[in-house]
Protein backbone atom coordinates (compact mmCIF):
# COMPACT_ATOMS: atom_id res chain seq x y z
CA UNK A 1 0.00 0.00 0.00
CA UNK A 2 1.25 3.47 -0.91
CA UNK A 3 2.13 5.81 1.95
CA UNK A 4 -0.44 8.38 0.76
CA UNK A 5 -3.15 5.71 0.95
CA UNK A 6 -2.12 4.79 4.49
CA UNK A 7 -2.13 8.45 5.48
CA UNK A 8 -5.66 8.99 4.20
CA UNK A 9 -6.85 5.83 5.94
CA UNK A 10 -5.28 6.95 9.22
CA UNK A 11 -7.01 10.32 8.97
CA UNK A 12 -10.32 8.61 8.21
CA UNK A 13 -9.92 6.47 11.34
CA UNK A 14 -9.10 9.51 13.44
CA UNK A 15 -12.18 11.27 12.17
CA UNK A 16 -14.45 8.38 13.16
CA UNK A 17 -12.84 7.11 16.39
CA UNK A 18 -10.63 9.95 17.61
CA UNK A 19 -7.44 7.93 18.14
CA UNK A 20 -5.28 5.21 16.59
CA UNK A 21 -2.65 2.81 17.92
CA UNK A 22 0.64 1.97 16.25
CA UNK A 23 0.26 -1.77 16.89
CA UNK A 24 -3.21 -1.92 15.32
CA UNK A 25 -2.15 0.09 12.28
CA UNK A 26 0.95 -2.03 11.81
CA UNK A 27 -1.15 -5.19 11.79
CA UNK A 28 -3.84 -3.70 9.53
CA UNK A 29 -1.40 -2.45 6.90
CA UNK A 30 1.09 -5.34 7.29
CA UNK A 31 4.02 -2.96 7.76
CA UNK A 32 6.49 -2.47 10.60
CA UNK A 33 5.80 -0.32 13.65
CA UNK A 34 8.68 1.89 12.53
CA UNK A 35 6.84 2.61 9.25
CA UNK A 36 3.67 3.56 11.12
CA UNK A 37 5.57 5.82 13.51
CA UNK A 38 7.12 7.56 10.49
CA UNK A 39 3.64 7.97 8.98
CA UNK A 40 2.35 9.54 12.18
CA UNK A 41 5.39 11.81 12.41
CA UNK A 42 4.80 13.13 8.88
CA UNK A 43 1.11 13.72 9.57
CA UNK A 44 1.91 15.50 12.83
CA UNK A 45 4.40 17.72 11.02
CA UNK A 46 1.51 18.85 8.81
CA UNK A 47 -0.65 19.55 11.84
CA UNK A 48 -3.12 16.77 11.05
CA UNK A 49 -2.81 14.81 14.31
CA UNK A 50 -1.02 14.76 17.64
CA UNK A 51 1.23 11.85 18.54
CA UNK A 52 0.93 10.22 21.94
CA UNK A 53 2.66 7.20 23.47
CA UNK A 54 1.78 4.18 21.31
CA UNK A 55 -0.34 6.06 18.79
CA UNK A 56 -1.98 9.36 17.91
CA UNK A 57 -5.13 11.40 18.54
CA UNK A 58 -7.02 13.75 16.27
CA UNK A 59 -6.59 17.49 16.22
CA UNK A 60 -9.95 18.95 17.13
CA UNK A 61 -9.82 21.66 14.47
CA UNK A 62 -9.28 19.17 11.64
CA UNK A 63 -12.89 17.99 11.57
CA UNK A 64 -14.12 20.97 9.57
CA UNK A 65 -11.29 20.69 7.05
CA UNK A 66 -12.23 17.10 6.27
CA UNK A 67 -15.97 17.63 5.88
CA UNK A 68 -17.37 16.13 2.67
CA UNK A 69 -17.49 18.78 -0.02
CA UNK A 70 -21.29 18.83 -0.17
CA UNK A 71 -21.27 20.46 3.28
CA UNK A 72 -19.71 23.94 2.93
CA UNK A 73 -17.45 24.83 5.83
CA UNK A 74 -19.31 27.62 7.66
CA UNK A 75 -16.62 28.15 10.28
CA UNK A 76 -15.00 31.62 10.14
CA UNK A 77 -17.88 32.84 7.98
CA UNK A 78 -17.32 36.49 8.89
CA UNK A 79 -13.68 36.21 7.81
CA UNK A 80 -14.65 34.54 4.53
CA UNK A 81 -17.18 37.27 3.82
CA UNK A 82 -14.47 39.90 4.36
CA UNK A 83 -12.09 38.06 2.02
CA UNK A 84 -14.80 37.82 -0.64
CA UNK A 85 -15.56 41.54 -0.45
CA UNK A 86 -11.84 42.32 -0.69
CA UNK A 87 -11.45 39.97 -3.69
CA UNK A 88 -14.19 41.79 -5.62
CA UNK A 89 -11.91 44.80 -6.09
CA UNK A 90 -9.87 42.69 -8.53
CA UNK A 91 -12.90 41.80 -10.68
CA UNK A 92 -14.01 44.17 -13.45
CA UNK A 93 -16.68 44.07 -16.11
CA UNK A 94 -15.93 41.77 -19.06
CA UNK A 95 -13.28 39.85 -17.14
CA UNK A 96 -12.93 36.11 -17.66
CA UNK A 97 -12.48 34.61 -14.20
CA UNK A 98 -12.40 31.15 -12.63
CA UNK A 99 -13.81 30.37 -9.20
CA UNK A 100 -12.22 27.28 -7.72
CA UNK A 101 -14.39 25.04 -5.53
CA UNK A 102 -14.51 26.10 -1.89
CA UNK A 103 -16.45 27.88 0.83
CA UNK A 104 -14.58 31.19 0.42
CA UNK A 105 -14.97 31.24 -3.36
CA UNK A 106 -18.66 30.49 -2.78
CA UNK A 107 -18.82 33.73 -0.78
CA UNK A 108 -17.27 35.54 -3.76
CA UNK A 109 -19.97 34.11 -6.02
CA UNK A 110 -22.71 35.27 -3.64
CA UNK A 111 -21.36 38.84 -3.74
CA UNK A 112 -20.59 39.08 -7.44
CA UNK A 113 -22.72 41.87 -8.93
CA UNK A 114 -24.92 40.96 -11.89
CA UNK A 115 -22.69 42.50 -14.54
CA UNK A 116 -21.15 41.47 -17.88
CA UNK A 117 -18.64 38.85 -16.81
CA UNK A 118 -17.56 35.34 -17.75
CA UNK A 119 -17.21 32.92 -14.84
CA UNK A 120 -15.72 29.46 -15.13
CA UNK A 121 -16.35 27.05 -12.25
CA UNK A 122 -16.72 23.35 -11.50
CA UNK A 123 -18.44 23.90 -8.13
CA UNK A 124 -22.16 23.05 -8.21
CA UNK A 125 -22.91 25.32 -5.25
CA UNK A 126 -21.29 28.26 -7.03
CA UNK A 127 -23.17 27.38 -10.21
CA UNK A 128 -26.45 27.52 -8.29
CA UNK A 129 -25.58 30.98 -6.96
CA UNK A 130 -24.73 32.37 -10.40
CA UNK A 131 -27.64 30.90 -12.37
CA UNK A 132 -29.92 33.76 -11.34
CA UNK A 133 -27.46 36.46 -12.47
CA UNK A 134 -28.39 36.73 -16.12
CA UNK A 135 -25.61 39.12 -17.17
CA UNK A 136 -22.93 36.66 -16.06
CA UNK A 137 -21.87 34.17 -18.70
CA UNK A 138 -21.52 30.93 -16.77
CA UNK A 139 -19.10 28.35 -18.20
CA UNK A 140 -19.13 24.84 -16.74
CA UNK A 141 -16.70 22.02 -17.62
CA UNK A 142 -17.80 18.46 -18.25
CA UNK A 143 -16.99 15.50 -16.06
CA UNK A 144 -18.77 13.54 -13.36
CA UNK A 145 -20.05 14.65 -9.99
CA UNK A 146 -17.74 14.13 -7.01
CA UNK A 147 -19.68 15.50 -4.04
CA UNK A 148 -20.45 19.06 -5.24
CA UNK A 149 -17.59 19.30 -7.79
CA UNK A 150 -17.40 18.23 -11.42
CA UNK A 151 -14.20 16.26 -12.01
CA UNK A 152 -12.70 13.91 -14.60
CA UNK A 153 -10.29 13.84 -17.54
CA UNK A 154 -12.79 15.57 -19.84
CA UNK A 155 -12.92 18.55 -17.51
CA UNK A 156 -9.13 18.70 -17.25
CA UNK A 157 -8.65 18.58 -21.03
CA UNK A 158 -11.30 21.23 -21.56
CA UNK A 159 -9.70 23.60 -19.06
CA UNK A 160 -6.40 23.58 -20.95
CA UNK A 161 -8.14 25.16 -23.96
CA UNK A 162 -9.50 28.21 -22.12
CA UNK A 163 -8.06 31.68 -21.59
CA UNK A 164 -8.64 32.53 -17.92
CA UNK A 165 -7.62 36.04 -16.92
CA UNK A 166 -8.05 35.73 -13.15
CA UNK A 167 -8.27 32.66 -10.93
CA UNK A 168 -9.56 32.72 -7.35
CA UNK A 169 -8.05 29.67 -5.70
CA UNK A 170 -8.95 27.95 -2.43
CA UNK A 171 -6.93 25.54 -0.29
CA UNK A 172 -7.36 23.32 2.74
CA UNK A 173 -3.95 24.33 4.08
CA UNK A 174 -1.43 27.15 3.59
CA UNK A 175 2.08 26.30 4.76
CA UNK A 176 5.47 27.94 4.21
CA UNK A 177 7.06 24.52 3.67
CA UNK A 178 4.27 22.48 2.04
CA UNK A 179 2.64 25.29 0.04
CA UNK A 180 -1.06 25.04 -0.82
CA UNK A 181 -2.61 21.64 -0.20
CA UNK A 182 -5.81 19.57 -0.30
CA UNK A 183 -6.85 16.09 0.80
CA UNK A 184 -8.06 14.52 -2.47
CA UNK A 185 -6.27 13.95 -5.76
CA UNK A 186 -9.37 14.82 -7.83
CA UNK A 187 -9.30 18.36 -6.51
CA UNK A 188 -5.52 18.61 -6.84
CA UNK A 189 -5.63 17.81 -10.58
CA UNK A 190 -8.35 20.41 -11.19
CA UNK A 191 -6.51 23.09 -9.26
CA UNK A 192 -3.33 22.43 -11.20
CA UNK A 193 -5.25 22.71 -14.47
CA UNK A 194 -6.71 26.05 -13.40
CA UNK A 195 -3.28 27.34 -12.35
CA UNK A 196 -1.61 26.34 -15.62
CA UNK A 197 -4.06 28.43 -17.68
CA UNK A 198 -4.65 31.50 -15.49
CA UNK A 199 -2.84 34.78 -16.11
CA UNK A 200 -3.36 36.08 -12.56
CA UNK A 201 -3.80 33.86 -9.51
CA UNK A 202 -5.42 35.06 -6.28
CA UNK A 203 -5.35 32.71 -3.32
CA UNK A 204 -8.22 33.09 -0.84
CA UNK A 205 -7.82 31.51 2.61
CA UNK A 206 -8.91 32.59 6.08
CA UNK A 207 -6.29 32.86 8.82
CA UNK A 208 -7.11 29.41 10.28
CA UNK A 209 -5.65 27.75 7.16
CA UNK A 210 -2.13 29.08 7.80
CA UNK A 211 0.57 26.78 9.16
CA UNK A 212 -1.60 23.80 8.21
CA UNK A 213 -1.08 21.25 5.45
CA UNK A 214 -3.28 18.57 3.94
CA UNK A 215 -2.00 15.43 2.22
CA UNK A 216 -1.39 16.73 -1.31
CA UNK A 217 0.42 19.91 -2.37
CA UNK A 218 -0.92 21.45 -5.59
CA UNK A 219 0.95 24.78 -5.68
CA UNK A 220 3.80 26.71 -4.13
CA UNK A 221 3.13 30.03 -2.41
CA UNK A 222 5.19 31.85 -5.02
CA UNK A 223 2.76 30.65 -7.71
CA UNK A 224 0.26 33.21 -6.37
CA UNK A 225 0.15 36.83 -7.39
CA UNK A 226 -1.75 37.75 -4.23
CA UNK A 227 -2.88 35.76 -1.19
CA UNK A 228 -5.98 37.29 0.39
CA UNK A 229 -6.70 36.43 4.00
CA UNK A 230 -8.42 38.21 6.90
CA UNK A 231 -7.22 40.48 9.70
CA UNK A 232 -7.11 37.54 12.10
CA UNK A 233 -3.70 36.62 10.69
CA UNK A 234 -1.12 37.62 13.28
CA UNK A 235 1.68 40.05 12.39
CA UNK A 236 4.36 37.42 13.07
CA UNK A 237 2.80 35.00 10.58
CA UNK A 238 2.27 37.76 8.04
CA UNK A 239 5.94 38.71 8.16
CA UNK A 240 7.11 35.11 7.97
CA UNK A 241 4.97 34.29 4.94
CA UNK A 242 5.69 37.55 3.14
CA UNK A 243 9.37 36.77 3.65
CA UNK A 244 8.79 33.79 1.36
CA UNK A 245 8.01 36.16 -1.55
CA UNK A 246 4.23 35.97 -1.52
CA UNK A 247 2.19 39.19 -1.37
CA UNK A 248 -0.45 38.93 1.38
CA UNK A 249 -3.41 41.24 1.82
CA UNK A 250 -5.53 41.16 4.99
CA UNK A 251 -9.24 41.92 4.56
CA UNK A 252 -10.90 43.85 7.37
CA UNK A 253 -13.73 42.15 9.25
CA UNK A 254 -14.70 45.31 11.16
CA UNK A 255 -17.51 46.29 8.80
CA UNK A 256 -18.97 42.76 8.43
Amino acid sequence: MLAITRHQFILDLLQTQGSVQVSELSERFEVTSKTIREDLEKLEEKGLLRRIHGGAVSQNDQADAMLPLQFPNTKYLKEKEAIAIHALRYIQQHDVIALDAGSTTLEIAKRLPNMPLTVLTNDLLIIRELLVKDQIRLVVPGGYRHHNVLVGNDALEWLTRLNVQKLFLSATGVHDKFGLSVFTSELMDLKKAYISEAKEIYGVADHSKFDRAALLTFAALQDLHVLITDDGLEDELLQRYEGGSVKIERASTKSI
